[in-house]
């Protein structure tokens, strides 16, 4: 696990609650933050659901290629019984354990935060280190990837191509958002989504 964490660096806020006017890592964000680490040191998180005193919990527990492993339980906290509350409440729990199971941190995806106009960069060093050089071709590509003439699925595709190929590398993950307008981002955002679904 300590070989994971050491290349574990943290999820992106790249999801809007509008209720609240924040920004949050959703459950997909934090398992792009976490699972090549985890898979690449023969480790793996199982989530299930369990009733324990009447309560609904998330069981998460971290495996090992070994057969060792550690668990634990989050009772999950619904507004309501109805299937949608309890189904939110059950993927707000799976992130909040994941998060808290493997030493995950959410990082700000704010550009404006990023430049420091706020007086507190809350991703400290991130993003810092990347030169223009090797930034611009990426923010090119990613640009190209939203113009092209073509069907949905073919521009998700190659917005998946391009994020699956860098977003091991947070540190120019988060150089490249920095210089995307938020529209773009959110762009960004809804084709990965778009690629990672079903066919």
């Amino acid at each position: 696990m300590s070989k994971a964490q050491a290349s574990i660096t943290g999820a992106l806020k790249d999801s809007a609650n509008p209720f609240f006017k924040s920004k949050y890592a959703d459950l997909a964000s934090c398992w792009d933050a976490c699972r090549k680490q985890l898979t690449d040191n023969g480790l793996s998180v199982i989530q299930t659901t369990d009733i324990v005193a009447d309560t609904v919990v998330v069981r998460t527990t971290l495996a090992h290629s070994s057969g060792q492993w550690i668990s634990g339980i989050l009772p999950v906290k619904s507004k309501d019984d109805s299937p949608q509350a309890q189904g939110s409440g059950i993927t707000y729990a799976r992130r909040y354990a994941l998060a808290a199971m493997v030493g995950l941190a959410q990082i700000d995806d704010d550009a404006e935060a990023a430049q420091g106009r706020t007086g507190i960069n809350p991703r400290g060093d991130m993003g810092l280190a990347i030169t223009p050089a090797q930034r611009d071709p990426i923010v090119a590509e990613f640009r190209a990837a939203l113009d092209l003439d073509a069907e949905e699925h073919q521009i998700a595709s190659a917005v998946y191509a391009i994020h699956d190929r860098i977003r091991s590398n947070a540190d120019l993950y988060v150089a490249v958002s920095d210089v995307m307008t938020s529209k773009e981002r959110s762009a960004l955002k809804a084709f990965i989504k778009m690629a990672k679904e079903p066919k």
